[in-house]
């Protein structure tokens, strides 16, 4: 049960009573949620965060070319949403879309704000995942700028195979900021060498 997962999940980085895990559980709303089934469309005002329950999800940015830019993908016991749009309560500038068939919790704005004012523990939690986020962006950016695709590929594997292993070859190139030509090439070269 979701119960039991989200639980475990909190009680990692804080510590809740009992009433105050079941005020949380209140304001979660569970959804299944089929394989390319969108959560979230680029230009929907953003009013929600998703913890994964199990399943895949991914966010992308569709320019005005039609290309998809990966941003992020989530899996079990990862949160997401269109940060900035979320907290800001604007038009998202991603897309979030479920990669395979997902059970997910949903926690909107609103009550999370709630959380904060009622359940003070939460405003920690909370906390440490924007701080977890914004380092792991962080060096994402500087990995961008200063490794080749090659090495990026591999730090991927190394980190993400749980993921690497769920997703489109494409959408790990756009997450990598290559094409998939171009990955499939790294790929390639990888098992030559390997021979």
């Amino acid at each position: 049960m979701y119960d039991q997962t989200i639980t475990q999940h909190l009680r990692k980085h804080i510590s809740l009573t009992d009433i105050q895990l079941t005020m949380f559980l209140s304001l979660v709303k569970q959804k299944e949620i089929p394989r390319k089934t969108r959560l979230l469309e680029q230009g929907q005002v953003c009013h929600s965060i998703y913890f994964v329950h199990t399943g895949a999800l991914r966010a992308f940015y569709l320019d005005g070319a039609g290309r998809e830019s990966t941003i992020m993908f989530a899996v079990t016991e990862w949160w997401i949403t269109d940060m900035y749009c979320f907290v800001n309560t604007l038009p998202a500038m991603l897309t979030i879309e479920a990669i395979e068939d997902s059970i997910i919790l949903q926690l909107h704005k609103n009550d999370l704000e709630r959380l904060y004012n009622e359940v003070p523990p939460f405003e920690r939690f909370f906390r440490i995942l924007m701080q977890n986020a914004y380092i792991r962006e962080q060096l994402r950016v500087i990995q961008n700028l200063s490794l080749p695709a090659e090495e990026r590929y591999d730090m991927f594997l190394e980190k993400y195979a749980h993921v690497a292993s769920r997703v489109k070859q494409k959408q790990i190139a756009s997450y990598l900021g290559i094409t998939a030509e171009f990955l499939s090439m790294i790929k390639r070269k990888k098992i030559e060498t390997l021979k």
